[in-house]
């Protein structure tokens, strides 16, 4: 990984149209690369990472792991916009990714479909989320890593499908720092309910 590579995730891509966010008992968007619903008819939790490197997608990508080893029956996608390379380098730096199917979107096409865009530098450098950052590192040990691919501008979101393929719980995170909760999200499949994610 060079200086350069690391700089270069401070430019902001090129945007790219992008559709509304699913709402909340409406159907989710389904593609080739990631059907919905799932072919084998359980749920999804599916989480839209921001750049591999990010400490707040590693905090994202740990809570899934944790969510799926307890929930075989849901199915669990992280989808992340770094290159193949990358990701598979930063996989087997935070420990793997049992028990979730990770796609890699390095053309971010399937975030501009789940209506995740690019951000605002308030986004991604605003006080609130300097904090985040400064005490995730402080409290949980979890600090930058090298960023080879992605950018730190592409907007994340996480979102729960249920079995006939509405959006049951998520939406876009309000903030860089914004680490969603995947036990409410399991929560809102199992009652059926469903939920803005906060």
């Amino acid at each position: 990984m060079s200086f350069r590579q690391e700089l270069n995730s401070f430019w902001a891509p090129k945007a790219k149209p992008t559709d509304s966010a699913p709402s909340i008992s409406f159907q989710a968007p389904s593609s080739d690369r990631l059907r919905m619903p799932a072919a084998d008819g359980r749920p999804t939790v599916v989480t839209f990472l921001r750049h591999c490197g990010c400490p707040f997608a590693e905090k994202t990508f740990k809570a899934l792991r944790a969510a799926a080893a307890q929930s075989s029956d849901v199915r669990f996608v992280a989808v992340s916009h770094s290159d193949q390379g990358a990701t598979e380098r930063w996989l087997d730096a935070v420990g793997g990714s049992t028990g979730i199917e990770v796609i890699v979107d390095a053309d971010r096409d399937l975030f501009a479909q789940w209506g995740l865009g690019v951000s605002t530098l308030a986004h991604f450098l605003s006080p609130a989320g300097l904090w985040a950052l400064y005490r995730l590192g402080k409290d949980e040990g979890i600090w930058n890593r090298p960023t080879e691919s992605g950018n730190r501008w592409q907007t994340s979101g996480s979102f729960a499908v249920d079995n006939k393929g509405l959006v049951r719980w998520g939406g876009p995170m309000r903030q860089a720092g914004d680490i969603p909760n995947f036990e409410e999200a399991l929560e809102m499949l199992k009652t059926g309910n469903s939920n803005q994610q906060r």
